[in-house]
């Protein structure tokens, strides 16, 4: 028998749930896609992947819920794995490169904060369908006056393929995915949510170096290895004493 539940009243969260559109899907997204053009993508994914400390962290802040100490440990390894990756960089950083980074580590707090927006939602019962949609057209406002006031055309391409890929990344990629990621986080909490950003690191190293963006090195490997393993240590289940 399928049921239909009443979503709860937006009245007093309206601003929760805006703050999870505009958390989510514009300012993360802007700060992580412009990180991408000024470093590489490789470094950038290993940053996100500390989605599953920064979360939990900021959970235990704005909503008072303790964090394992097992947080700060996968942490540490997850701080590790960025300082790694870099070392082949230190002799030739540049600022535009010290700033892709800066802009990553923003983005993925950013993100964070948004997942602390999207809990406080889901223990107010409010609808995902209706966040989704309230959080989107928030978002999409928010990107319309920064392109606005930066100074952006716009114009209007013909080409079939643009038309399909925008189709698939506003539908099947945003809502659809946020939706399902909205269900998680009712289901077993945003913190163990995260986990889903574990096998970022290694899909985004090995993505970077079939592209040509970066080449297989040593510090790369150890890198997603120790960005995987943190996001283990950070998630893993507490040992139940007999």
């Amino acid at each position: 028998m399928v049921q239909r539940k009443r979503p709860t009243s937006l009245k007093g969260n309206l601003w929760t749930v805006v703050g999870f559109g505009l958390c989510n899907f514009a300012i993360s997204y802007l700060l992580l896609y412009y990180g991408t053009i000024l470093t590489i993508s490789a470094l950038v994914t290993l940053i996100f992947s500390m989605k599953v400390v920064t979360t939990p962290l900021l959970i235990s802040v704005f909503l008072k819920q303790k964090a394992s100490a097992k947080i700060y440990i996968g942490g540490a390894f997850g701080i590790l794995s960025v300082i790694v990756t870099l070392i082949p960089q230190l002799h030739h950083m540049s600022g535009d490169f010290l700033l892709g980074g800066a802009l990553a580590i923003l983005g993925t707090c950013i993100t964070s904060l948004g997942d602390v927006f999207s809990l406080y939602n889901s223990d107010k019962n409010i609808d995902p369908v209706f966040a989704n949609t309230v959080g989107m057209f928030s978002a999409v406002m928010l990107l319309l006056i920064f392109s606005v006031v930066s100074g952006q055309s716009f114009t209007l391409p013909t080409q079939p393929t643009y038309w399909l890929g925008l189709g698939y990344l506003a539908v099947l990629a945003s809502f659809v995915a946020w939706l399902f990621y909205l269900k998680l986080v009712k289901n077993i909490g945003a913190s163990k949510s995260s986990y889903m950003v574990a096998g970022f690191p290694a899909i985004g190293g090995i993505s970077s170096v079939i592209i040509g963006e970066s080449q297989l090195t040593l510090y790369l490997v150890l890198g997603i290895i120790f960005a995987v393993f943190g996001a283990y240590i950070a998630l893993s289940k507490e040992r139940q004493s007999a």
